[in-house]
């Protein structure tokens, strides 16, 4: 009895250290299977040693409270793979941080089973399927961080009921935001945005008492903005960027005592901005430092007098706002950012502007501002960005502005300033960025500018400037931008623009610019965009480009580059623009182009390439625009350029192109010009190309095209010059009936008969005078032989039979006659054919009486003496 209960007292005494030794082996077995299913480049879990005494609870990233594993912690380590199924054996499990890794597939469903879970961090991974329905049996749950991964489908309308900070930014979520998301009272934080929610925004929000901050940006919710929100007491952000909201902002949402973000820009949103987003309109103290309401359809702005603020940044921009500037914005001296540009702002910049002293940025650019700029504006001494560009500005550019020595972006571009540029912009040591482009500014290239070496862009294209560019322009090291277009400069261009290693974009175009492309050009490493178009620039066109491997767009028309296009071309593969059309290039086009997978433009019209179009160009399946105009091309249109799919214009006038239109152009759907003029293109016009749905330019002129219209291409094009130049060619718009193009046809093969069967005629009888001609040339030769030689009495003597020959050297004998038969002998000869001699008729011929034979003899006569008749002799029967 003694023994049976020490064994119990021992069974109760070490039981639960037994199970708790096999519960601290689960979670090492549950740990390493963990481990097992991972890719861990680093070797970050290298140190996991399931044989060490304190194991688990001194790997890296586990913590434990009294030998259990309560945390797992492994952010940042770039670790991959699945997770596995087995985490469910941490049943003491409070927190899991994976975020910031590669962890692919699902969330195991199992994870539910770690009950005492509080908080989740997933984030940064590439986790994908549907929300984790299970996650709602964590009760405890008050943390989940999904964000920026690939969940997608609907979010489940159960979530843990304590929930206190939910973010699924970032994913691909889409539906509804379910409403019973109201009934998480906990709830501080909400984060949806970057997914695909749809429908309204839950009027339930507003029962979220505890609610902070809700981020909706980026997403697909229409609708108005639910008046319940001003319920929202703690609310302090409220973010719903690019959505579809339209209808007005409700007034009340602007009294919520701690709101201090106001972000709905790029909406539908109409009507006025009320009054309490920028003023306090309460007794509490103003909260609200920022909003932002651009990219919307609002049409008024309204304020008080005195109005007592604490905002700091007010983005109006891009909306319907209309008269004087809003001068009660001058009383909230707090502003730091204001951004009212591309508005229908209209009318001088009040002189107050300068009671905004902690302005940093002033925006008003794309408005109908005119007048001087006041030169109060320098009173905004912590003044950084400076934009006026696009209104009617005038004058010379204020010399003030040099004063603003912090000024890191000054853009007074699209105005209508004149005169030089101040010298004194040399001040101004900060700037990085100066734009004074299409004005009406003239003079030399300043030296001054040249001494800003913080300069990123400089853009004083569409002005008057004349001069050569100086070569100190290599100095400007931080350039990264630099449009010079559309002035007067002349001269080379410097080699000095080497030297700016940055430059990402050089504009030169529409200058007057001359000589080679400088070689330098092409160590330009960062290089995207080079247009030097409507220039003189000569020399071949320069393969030292072919260098440039983030060259997306370069444009060299209307210049007089001479030479081959270069195959090496084919190397730019980020290459997005060529344009080389209106120079003097020869060869032919480089099938190497094909390769140029990222081209969408591609202009090589007005020169004098050669060759057929090359079908490797149907690999550029991103191509927009081709042309290939005013060369001298030949062949046939290959049919494999319906493969660029995208192509919207299509041009290949001026050429020699032959065969026929190619039938697959109907396959090129978003095709919005046609041009296959001047060519010497034949047979019928296909039908189907009327098929192509967005065309609205075609031109077939001026080619050998037969047959008759289609009509609903004819109806659809119904100018006759669309059509005009096709001799063969009939039916509307052109007026030429089909079937008076069948009688000219017909005429025209009778014509061509009747000048064959002629030609024939003239040939035969060409060939019969030629026959007589040289018979007769032939006789006379005989004649002279035979005076040469006189025949023998033997010879003479052989013309008793009535004529007279003579045998030349070959022995050919020629037998004449002399005596004339008369009409007696003939009748006589022919008597055997008279109706007396039929014998009998049958339906195989006729039988005739056989008449005797007359034999005709000739008596050689004297050349002299007439020739006697001849006696007809009947032969003896």
């Amino acid at each position: 009895m003694a023994k049976s209960l020490i064994f119990w007292i021992f069974l109760v005494l070490w039981s639960p250290l037994l199970m708790l030794q096999a519960q601290h082996q689960a979670e090492i077995q549950a740990l390493m299977s963990f481990k097992l299913n991972l890719h861990d480049p680093f070797g970050a879990l290298n140190g996991w040693d399931p044989s060490t005494p304190s194991a688990p609870c001194d790997w890296r990233g586990v913590a434990c409270t009294k030998n259990r594993v309560t945390e797992l912690r492994l952010p940042h380590l770039q670790l991959g793979g699945r997770l596995s199924n087995r985490l469910s054996d941490l049943k003491f499990l409070t927190k899991l941080s994976l975020r910031s890794n590669s962890f692919n597939g699902t969330i195991p469903s199992t994870l539910s089973q770690c009950r005492f879970l509080r908080a989740v961090f997933l984030q940064y991974n590439s986790l994908s399927g549907g929300f984790p329905s299970e996650i709602s049996n964590l009760t405890d749950l008050t943390t989940l961080n999904l964000a920026q991964n690939q969940f997608s489908g609907e979010i489940s309308c159960d979530l843990p009921r304590n929930i206190k900070y939910l973010d699924l930014s970032s994913n691909l979520f889409s539906g509804s935001i379910p409403k019973s998301i109201g009934n998480l009272s906990q709830l501080q934080l909400i984060n949806l945005s970057y997914n695909q929610f749809s429908g309204e925004i839950p009027a339930s929000f507003g029962e979220l008492q505890q609610l902070q901050y809700l981020w909706l940006d980026y997403n697909l919710l229409e609708g108005t903005l639910p008046s319940a929100l001003a319920n929202c007491f703690s609310l302090v952000h409220f973010s719903a960027e690019a959505n579809k909201l339209r209808g007005v902002i409700p007034a009340a949402i602007g009294n919520l005592p701690y709101l201090q973000v106001v972000s709905v820009s790029r909406n539908n949103l109409t009507g006025t901005v009320p009054v309490s987003l920028f003023c306090n309109v309460t007794v509490r103290p103003p909260s609200i430092r920022i909003v932002q309401l651009g990219f919307n359809l609002f049409n008024n702005v309204v304020g008080l007098e005195q109005c007592h603020s604490v905002l700091q940044v007010l983005d109006l921009s891009r909306n319907q706002i209309g008269g004087g500037f809003p001068i009660w914005l001058t009383e909230i001296t707090t502003l730091t950012m204001l951004d009212v540009s591309e508005n229908s702002f209209s009318g001088e910049v009040p002189i107050q502007i300068g009671n905004l002293s902690k302005l940093q940025q002033l925006k008003m650019a794309n408005n109908s501002f005119y007048g001087m700029v006041p030169i109060e504006i320098k009173q905004c001494s912590s003044l950084h960005v400076l934009d006026l560009e696009g209104n009617r500005f005038s004058g010379e550019i204020p010399g003030f502005l040099s004063d603003m020595t912090g000024l890191k972006v000054l853009s007074l571009g699209g105005n209508l300033f004149s005169g030089s540029i101040p010298s004194s912009v040399r001040n101004l040591t900060q700037l990085e960025t100066l734009n004074l482009g299409h004005n009406n500014l003239n003079g030399t290239f300043l030296e001054e500018i040249m001494g800003l070496s913080n300069l990123s862009t400089l853009d004083l294209s569409g002005n008057k400037f004349s001069g050569e560019i100086p070569a100190s322009i290599g100095n400007l090291s931080q350039v990264v931008v630099l449009n010079l277009s559309n002035n007067g400069f002349s001269g080379k261009i410097p080699a000095s623009l080497g030297a700016l290693l940055k430059l990402t974009t050089l504009d030169l175009s529409k200058q007057n610019l001359s000589g080679e492309l400088p070689f330098e050009l092409s160590g330009l490493p960062n290089l995207q965009v080079i247009a030097l178009q409507e220039n003189m620039l000569s020399g071949d066109v320069p393969e030292g480009l072919s260098s440039l491997m983030s060259l997306r767009y370069v444009n060299l028309s209307s210049n007089l580059f001479s030479g081959h296009i270069p195959e090496t071309f084919s190397f730019l593969h980020s290459l997005a623009v060529l344009s080389l059309s209106n120079n003097r290039i020869t060869g032919m086009i480089p099938p190497e182009l094909g390769n140029c997978t990222e081209l969408e433009v591609l202009e090589l019209g007005s020169n004098s390439l050669t060759g057929h179009i090359p079908a490797d160009l149907s690999g550029l399946l991103r191509l927009n625009v081709l042309d290939l105009g005013g060369n001298n091309l030949t062949g046939e249109i290959p049919e494999e350029i319906s493969k660029c799919s995208l192509l919207t214009s299509l041009l290949l006038d001026g050429n020699r192109l032959s065969g026929s239109i190619p039938d697959s152009l109907s396959e090129l759907s978003n095709l919005t010009m046609l041009d296959l003029s001047y060519n010497s293109l034949s047979g019928n016009i296909p039908a189907n190309l009327s098929l192509i749905p967005a065309l609205v330019y075609f031109n077939v002129s001026s080619n050998d095209l037969t047959g008759e219209i289609p009509v609903s291409l004819g109806s659809r094009f119904n100018n006759p010059s669309t059509f005009a130049g096709n001799q063969e060619l009939c039916g509307k718009p052109l007026h030429r009936k089909c079937e008076d193009v069948a009688e000219k046809n017909r005429r025209k093969r009778l014509i061509l008969l009747i000048v064959a069967v002629s030609c024939a005629a003239s040939l035969v009888s060409l060939c019969c005078c030629f026959y007589v001609f040289s018979l007769l040339r032939w006789r006379k030769k005989l004649k002279e032989a035979a005076g040469e030689k006189k025949p023998s009495p033997a010879r003479a003597s052989s013309g008793a039979s009535g004529g007279r020959s003579s045998t030349d050297s070959v022995g050919l004998k020629l037998v004449m006659f002399n005596n004339k038969i008369t009409l007696a002998e003939t009748i006589e000869a022919t008597r055997q054919f008279a109706e007396e001699n039929v014998l009998s008729r049958s339906r195989y011929g006729t039988t005739r009486f056989k008449t005797p034979c007359i034999r005709l003899h000739a008596k050689r006569q004297p050349r002299n003496t007439p020739p006697r008749s001849i006696t007809p002799r009947r032969s003896r029967p």
